[in-house]
């Protein structure tokens, strides 16, 4: 699938050369490198090429137009007549893709670059390189890349009906204990696969903005009391069974695949992050269940994904992963979510705290499945298949019902498991036994003590998810409150303006403020805790009471020597949350 380095640098250099030549020379327009895309995303379900024009004066529409005139000409000449062209318009600039092979990526990327170049010719008023020279080393690129046994495998699979997964090493056909693997360039013939044992096994995609690894875990624990080998990926680890493969953040598709071709794996819960669905795509196109937990501003400005709804549309990308029976289990008490299930088609499976929502009303009146809150009680509503309730006093990462948010984390993965196939007394048994702590949930609501204080870390790191760890905490009785709180530098002025005013939700007494050295991403070191402190004071917090630290380690450690008995401590752990563990350890 991939070209190899070694024997073809020298034309894949001189390919690049010729493009590069009217690569970057429009005034007011950025064209971001071209990305591959192995898997179902924001544009469409085929593999291909896309790439992001940034405007600045130009009408991204025109160059949508002149970008497809160059590009149709291009597909014909190299045979892909068959291929498609999209083109999507967002605010202050375009992205335009091209559907291609899955063998042929790589060429795809360079297919975009040169229909770029003669758009970038057109828009410069400059000459172009001669078609047919171009046309002809495109071609050479694409005979080097060219793979006809893996589409031959590709093909088999899905004439029965199994999975398929490849990237630049591996290509593999089913899941887990049903899978099949081999090096990308020593495949089969069909003729040679035992295709009676392979199959593929049950998967969840989640995602969305906050929630989704906590979900993934919970759903994970209900396999696991279901006696399943379950594999596990999340912006933390790979992990099948009780065996980590990898440490790091595997939200993205190559994380999926890991886990999926792990031969003791059974049944899979997948985290998918707004990163790898832009980048790469989705991991399969087979998943059984996906869910969006919810939609709010974090990390916009980045793939084309500018506003609200751009991002609603990158997570509800899942839906086209689903397999044909899919179902997709999405939040009813949030308005997003609500607004861009207007475009799905796949059956929705609502989760609400109020069992008076119209989405989980309407859905009862149909029969359809459904979960929500009544009288303290998680109350799972499946149609004809009848309904069962589990009190949310018996479930600890409830918090007694106060965290709202890892109510609504259960509520979802309760609706993911039961669309899963697995049985409600693996839910119930995998619910009341996950605690909220570090071990079952590393990094997410865990409490500590400290001389006689209350401790709670949590990764929430955006104003939404502060804004719920605030509020589950607004009733716990504290002598002294005390937050820390740090930003990654590539939020905007307006995020921290918002983190500021849900840190205030707190009701604080005191405020530290933490460097992340490796998260400047632009900025200076200082900056975020300088303009951290701005609002806070602009929000006539006092500035006496704002501290600052050169690290979250360094400010963890400035309040656990302020605490006293009947504190109560919120650090909010972007970064070094081992290391915040152990020194909570060793108080």
């Amino acid at each position: 699938m991939g070209i190899d380095p070694d024997r073809h640098t020298n034309r894949i250099e001189q390919l690049e050369a010729a493009l590069d030549i009217r690569w970057a020379t429009v005034d007011g327009i950025h064209v971001a490198p071209p990305r591959r895309l192995t898997g179902p995303g924001l544009l469409w379900q085929a593999p291909g090429a896309v790439m992001d024009v940034s405007v600045e004066d130009s009408d991204p529409n025109a160059i949508s137009r002149l970008w497809a005139h160059h590009a149709r000409p291009v597909l014909d000449a190299v045979g892909w007549a068959d291929q498609e062209l999209i083109c999507r318009v967002f605010q202050g600039g375009v992205s335009l893709a091209v559907s291609a092979p899955m063998d042929q990526l790589h060429s795809a990327t360079f297919l975009a670059k040169t229909a770029w170049h003669y758009c970038a010719a057109d828009l410069s008023h400059t000459a172009s390189q001669p078609f047919q020279d171009m046309i002809r080393d495109l071609l050479r690129v694409m005979e080097q890349e060219t793979n006809p046994p893996l589409i031959a495998l590709m093909s088999a699979a899905a004439a029965h009906d199994v999975d398929f997964l490849c990237d630049d090493e591996e290509v593999s056909i089913g899941h887990g204990v049903g899978a099949q693997v081999w090096p990308v360039d020593g495949l089969p013939v069909p003729e040679q696969v035992n295709w009676s044992a392979i199959h593929d096994v049950p998967i969840a995609l989640i995602t969305g903005t906050n929630g989704k690894t906590t979900t993934t875990r919970l759903c994970a624990a209900i396999a696991t009391a279901a006696g399943k080998v379950v594999g596990l990926t999340s912006t933390d680890l790979v992990q099948v069974g009780d065996d980590i493969l990898d440490h790091g953040d595997y939200s993205g598709p190559g994380g999926g695949r890991m886990a999926l071709r792990d031969p003791r794996l059974e049944i899979a819960c997948l985290e998918v992050a707004r990163g790898g669905i832009l980048r790469r795509g989705l991991p399969t196109r087979r998943a059984r269940v996906a869910l969006v937990t919810n939609v709010a501003r974090d990390h916009l400005g980045e793939y084309g994904v500018m506003t609200l709804a751009d991002l609603a549309a990158a997570k509800f990308a899942v839906t086209r992963a689903l397999s044909a029976d899919g179902v997709v289990v999405l939040n009813a008490d949030d308005s997003q979510v609500v607004a861009a299930a207007a475009e799905t088609t796949q059956p929705i499976w609502w989760f609400s705290i109020d069992a008076t929502t119209p989405q989980i009303v309407q859905a009862r009146d149909r029969g359809m499945p459904c979960c929500s809150v009544e009288d303290g009680n998680l109350v799972f509503f499946g149609g004809r298949n009848g309904t069962f309730s589990i009190p949310l006093s018996e479930m600890p990462i409830t918090l007694q019902g106060a965290a709202t948010h890892n109510v609504r984390n259960v509520l979802a993965a309760v609706c993911v498991c039961t669309a899963l196939g697995l049985s409600q007394a693996a839910i119930r048994s995998g619910l009341t036994g996950f605690a909220s702590n570090h071990t079952d949930n590393p990094g997410r609501f865990n409490e500590f003590h400290h001389n006689g204080a209350r401790v709670f870390v949590d990764f929430a790191h955006n104003a939404h998810s502060i804004s719920a760890v605030c509020d589950a905490l607004s009733a716990v009785p504290s002598e002294r409150r005390f937050i820390m709180l740090s930003q990654p530098g590539d939020h905007s002025d307006q995020d921290f303006a918002e983190v500021a005013q849900a840190a205030l939700q707190f009701g604080p007494d005191v405020i530290v403020t933490a460097e992340i050295e490796d998260y400047l991403r632009g900025r200076r070191l200082g900056d975020t805790s300088a303009v951290l402190k701005a609002f806070f004071s602009a929000a006539k917090f006092p500035l006496v009471q704002i501290l600052s630290a050169g690290s979250p380690p360094e400010g963890a450690k400035q309040i656990l020597d302020e605490l006293q008995p009947g504190d109560l401590a919120l650090l909010l752990v972007l970064s070094d949350r081992g290391a915040i563990f152990d020194l909570l350890r060793e108080q």
